[in-house]
């Protein structure tokens, strides 16, 4: 098919599916916002943006003006604008053509900063004003979201917002460990972070894999630990400032007492059993484990923990502690006699005795620690927080027992789970009858973006777009839980995200040609928009991957939500409850359907010529079958012709062999096929 006749596809689909949201897609409540502000009225005045727009500040605050400087960048590029102050000033503006920003004093970036703000726009003025810049800066992320056109020009839409988080940590866990990931990865996703109110960098730097950043005082630890690929010093203190101009801390996660075959690369000394160790290459849970009755541990974590908390000034620290399957520990001798002489009944014990000796290192140097729930509660000093990734139960029983929690079960994005899935992960629910002392304790929670399936090319796409409903849902209030209005919303932001420097849309088409060596790509990219990777659990079967292996197949182009799926579901279900069988939607689904039915044939060919493509050749195949039975299923609804039960049977094993992932891909629409065949039974 000519991508001519593909684009008419998508505009009908496009136009049958407004259609269908009328209400959602037009004059919504929530603007084009991400994540929706505590409080807004939507007013009648537009603010028109011409060239003689400035921005005035009442305080010299380097990193507001920073912000609104960025902010001056975003609007003159997204209009054509030439603005004729490039930069802000320090001043109460008077101007007509202005926006003033006015603080009460400059926060530090830190747990529990006033982050409110308060946003006016109407026809001739526009303001923010905050209690600190961190809110005015989140003030400034809005307003860029408000930016829109007419044919009168570009205008700031008038609204009256009164804004300020759900919950004080709203993070994003970046795995630098199993796969590196260089400092403009790094950089960013920091400002897509920014852009939607998010305030937590948890920046995961050891595991098995690798020992992510450089330390002068044991230099065996990068040196030996990381292939080479770490970061220094000077990098780590230009990220922590980078993220701070963007009201972000950086928490840093040095992961003890497991999964820490690379602290002893190096270091074997300190492990509980004789080395030589060397860096991991497989995926899973491993044995090397640090002896925690060895007194010299802690005298080399103290030299450590001391160089490191000179580089990272957020108060909370990350010690990991999960995983840790005692293996070592219950092979080692000493170690038992040690727990029978402490009267340390289980390894749980004995990682409580590690963790409050690590905390005795961390106190004097001004930290708290942070680590992931283990199945028993800790013992340590309720400053502690505990990080939920087994359930919500996790977290409530956490925090039921005084410690202050994270949830991060749900909003695993590694897993490749649709956004809708992850939007209504809520860590208080609208109806909960939790206590409000237990509701004290639930911090917020951290999206995590753990790397074994992701390397510097694709990261992007399995953090974003889904990661800015994570962050509505720890912003907003609980009540903004509309899905279809989200996905209306989040197509909007994701582009916005793009022009932020995100890879996430364009390697997408990029690695597209590379698979098909540029022929023919939009063969390939009506199979892959109708496809979803598999579960990550799933994907070690059949291979057994290597940290090294490529992450260039078809399975790491495919999008863990992808739009053209949803939207073809979404047509199928309105049409489903559409009594009268609108016309219009038939058309749609028809003609997508007849795409699919004829792209197996087109892409055979592509596939014989790289090998690359055999693996998703069958699945090519369901893809066309499954496209027919919609057709078939179609043309008996519209007859109001009734299958006999060998069409039904027949189609219905196709329909089961077609829901198989083949090349660890599973096709997105086969649900949809089986409504369609369901209809047409009736």
């Amino acid at each position: 098919m000519r991508t001519t006749e593909f684009a008419k596809l998508n505009i009908l689909m496009m136009a049958c599916l407004i259609s269908i949201n009328l209400l959602a897609q037009s004059d919504s409540k929530y603007l084009n916002l991400m994540p929706v502000p505590e409080k807004m009225n939507v007013t009648a005045g537009k603010f028109l943006l011409n060239e003689s727009f400035t921005i005035s500040i009442n305080n010299d605050d380097k990193r507001l003006f920073k912000a609104a400087q960025r902010t001056l960048k975003i609007l003159s590029e997204r209009t054509g604008l030439f603005f004729k102050d490039q930069f802000p000033v320090i001043s109460i503006s008077s101007k007509t053509n202005a926006l003033s920003i006015n603080i009460s004093k400059v926060g530090e970036v830190k747990l529990g900063v006033d982050e409110s703000y308060n946003l006016i726009v109407n026809e001739k003025s526009v303001k923010i004003d905050a209690a600190t810049n961190i809110g005015a800066i989140h003030g400034l992320a809005t307003l860029v979201q408000l930016l829109n056109s007419d044919k009168s020009g570009y205008y700031l839409q008038g609204v009256e917002i009164k804004d300020k988080p759900r919950f004080p940590w709203r993070g994003l866990l970046i795995d630098v460990s199993r796969h590196f990931m260089p400092i403009e990865v790094i950089k960013r996703n920091l400002d897509a972070m920014g852009a939607v109110k998010m305030n937590v960098l948890h920046w995961h730097l050891t595991d098995d894999h690798g020992f992510r950043i450089e330390s002068k005082s044991l230099p065996k630890l990068h040196e030996l630990g990381s292939d080479g690929l770490y970061y220094t010093h000077e990098q780590i203190i230009d990220i922590v400032d980078y993220a701070a101009d963007r009201g972000i801390r950086v928490v840093p996660e040095f992961d003890l007492p497991g999964h820490a075959t690379s602290w002893l690369v190096g270091y074997p000394e300190f492990a509980s059993a004789p080395g030589p160790y060397s860096i991991e290459r497989n995926w899973g849970i491993f044995n090397p484990t640090f002896d925690p009755t060895n007194d010299e541990t802690y005298n080399f974590l103290t030299v450590f923990f001391k160089e490191m908390s000179a580089l990272f000034p957020d108060e909370y620290w990350h010690i990991g502690g999960d995983e840790n399957n005692g293996k070592q520990w219950d092979a080692n001798k000493k170690i038992q006699e040690f727990k029978v002489q402490n009267k340390l009944k289980n390894n749980h014990d004995l990682q409580n005795y590690f963790n409050k000796r690590v905390e005795k290192i961390l106190t004097p140097l001004n930290k708290t620690m942070v680590g992931w729930y283990t199945d028993e509660m800790p013992d340590l000093s309720k400053d502690y927080i505990v990080q939920a990734w087994k359930g919500r139960a996790s977290l409530y029983q956490t925090s039921r027992n005084g410690y202050r929690s994270l949830l991060s079960h749900g909003f695993y994005i590694d897993l490749v789970q649709p956004t809708d899935y992850h939007y209504l992960n809520d860590p208080i629910p609208p109806d909960s009858i939790l206590e409000n002392t237990v509701k004290e304790k639930i911090l917020g929670g951290e999206a995590t973006m753990w790397a074994e399936f992701v390397d510097p090319e694709t990261i992007d796409s399995r953090i974003w777009p889904r990661t800015a409903a994570i962050a509505e849902r720890l912003w907003s209030p609980g009540y903004v839980n509309d899905v279809q209005d989200m996905y209306r919303r989040l197509s909007i932001v994701n582009l916005h995200l793009e022009e932020l420097g995100l890879t996430h849309v364009k390697n997408y088409e990029m690695m597209l040609r590379r698979l098909t060596n540029n022929y023919n790509v939009e063969v390939l990219k009506n199979f892959v928009d109708v496809i979803q990777p598999l579960y990550t659990y799933s994907r070690d079967h059949p291979h057994v991957f290597k940290s090294y292996y490529p992450l260039t197949r078809v399975v790491d182009v495919s999008a863990p939500d992808p739009e053209v799926a949803r939207e073809f579901n979404q047509l199928v279900d309105s049409f489903i409850k559409d009594v009268k069988k609108d016309e219009s939607k038939t058309i749609a689904i028809t003609k997508w359907l007849n795409l699919w039915k004829n792209n197996h044939s087109k892409l055979v060919d592509i596939i014989n010529a790289l090998p690359v493509l055999k693996e998703i050749e069958t699945l090519s195949e369901d893809l066309s079958k499954c496209a027919a039975i919609g057709l078939e299923a179609l043309e008996k609804i519209k007859n109001n012709s009734k299958p006999n039960e060998l069409w039904i049977s027949t189609r219905l094993s196709t329909l089961k062999l077609a829901g198989v992932p083949k090349g660890e891909t599973e096709l997105a629409i086969v649900k949809s096929i089986e409504k369609l065949l369901g209809e047409a039974l009736k």
